[in-house]
């Protein structure tokens, strides 16, 4: 028996699927959200043999859903797409969905059971032509992202081909297409089969992510702000570069409360010291490394009386403990009053949270908290409600 659907198109059965709208509804585009590495090769993978049993094709649809992935009880990775958007402007089925305990109670007196499982039952079905497109899904896997005007090819060795071999086939990909639309680049802004290149006002290459220096130069030779509206203007700047930062939001704590509407403008010693010690921060800031979900990661939290932070960190093929972000955030009035063990916890739950698409999947994980008292709160047989969530 084949466990595998023939590489053709399903039969014409005189039923097709059928989508309609409600009138006046609006259904477009919705983003793609980061994915784990495994669940991209698990979509990879799918749309591959999907494309050339004739069941999928590119699509210049206006109309786009996300993909993901959940894990199959058997194992392996069951391809979902999030048409919730698309479902909230349909029509709903004239022919509902039968109710559970009639299907179970048309059973009575059977002696023998079997149970046949349609495979990727919604591709056994033909979908009217004029429907096509509002089923278009996004994909998570480019090696040509795109962002409003500028396209960013990145490439690497595969099997027996250099990285120059393969960033050639990639870059004569995209001319191609070009091409055929006639769109027209800027040489003069355009860089080819460079070691780095900027990337959305940082650097990228090989070591990984580094700061703009010209933003870096910016902020750090800003001159000591007189008034709010300087401030702000200057805090703008600092927290577009706030992953290369340690605890970022604990050390613009006093700078912060200096914007608040009933806050009356005194620029004293704390305040400066803030300042520089942000400025000196983002000087030193390290080369972020980009995260490789192939190996394994550890995160590091900590909480202070205004702030909580983290960091994801995994070690580099030589052994050094890298950077991919750090991440924080200030507390709120309600959160500063929680125990010292709680505010540790409230930043391992911030952590997970920030860091959640690189810490889902098949590698475990090391969490590292620097405060004794979590151990001997977590051991008590009565824990509080909150502590408990």
């Amino acid at each position: 028996m084949s466990f595998k659907i023939p590489a053709e198109l399903p039969a014409d059965r005189g039923v097709q699927h059928e989508i309609d709208l409600v009138p006046g509804s609006k259904y477009c585009v919705a983003r793609q959200w980061p994915l784990p590495r495994d669940q991209i090769k698990a979509i990879d993978d799918f749309f591959e043999d999907r494309r050339k049993s004739g069941h999928v094709r590119e699509s210049i649809s206006p109309h786009s859903s996300p993909t993901f992935c959940v894990k199959k009880a058997t194992g392996g990775w069951r391809i979902v797409h999030a048409f919730n958007k698309l479902n909230d402007a349909t029509i709903p089925a004239q022919t509902p969905i039968p109710r559970k305990d009639m299907v179970l109670n048309s059973m009575l007196g059977s002696v023998l059971f079997s149970a046949i499982d349609l495979t990727d039952s919604f591709y056994q079905v033909l979908m009217r032509p004029s429907d096509i497109p509002l089923t278009a899904v996004s994909t998570p896997s480019e090696f040509a992202p795109s962002y409003f005007d500028d396209i960013f090819v990145h490439s690497r060795a595969e099997g027996d081909l250099s990285a120059v071999e393969v960033h050639l086939r990639h870059l004569k990909q995209v001319f191609q297409v070009m091409r055929e639309n006639k769109l027209y680049a800027n040489l003069k802004k355009c860089v080819f089969c460079a070691p780095k290149i900027p990337v959305l006002g940082c650097y990228m290459s090989k070591s990984g992510v580094r700061a703009d220096p010209e933003k870096m130069s910016s902020i750090c030779s800003w001159p000591t702000p007189k008034n709010r509206t300087e401030l702000r203007l200057w805090l703008g700047l600092a927290n577009y570069l706030h992953k290369y930062t340690k605890d970022y939001a604990g050390s613009i704590q006093p700078l912060s409360s200096l914007l608040k509407k009933d806050a009356t403008w005194t620029w004293r010693p704390e305040h400066h010291s803030a300042f520089d010690a942000v400025k000196k921060s983002l000087a030193s800031a390290p080369v972020l490394i980009l995260p490789d979900d192939s190996k394994p990661f550890h995160v590091v939290c900590d909480a202070s009386d205004f702030a909580i932070g983290c960091a994801l960190m995994p070690f580099d093929h030589e052994g050094r403990e890298r950077v991919v972000s750090y991440q924080s955030r200030q507390l709120k009035p309600a959160e500063k009053n929680y125990p010292v063990h709680d505010k540790e916890l409230l930043a391992m739950r911030y952590a997970l949270i920030k860091f959640r698409v690189h810490l889902l999947g098949e590698q475990t994980f090391a969490l590292y908290t620097d405060h004794a008292s979590l151990r001997t709160a977590m051991k008590s047989p009565h824990l509080s409600q909150r502590t408990a969530r």
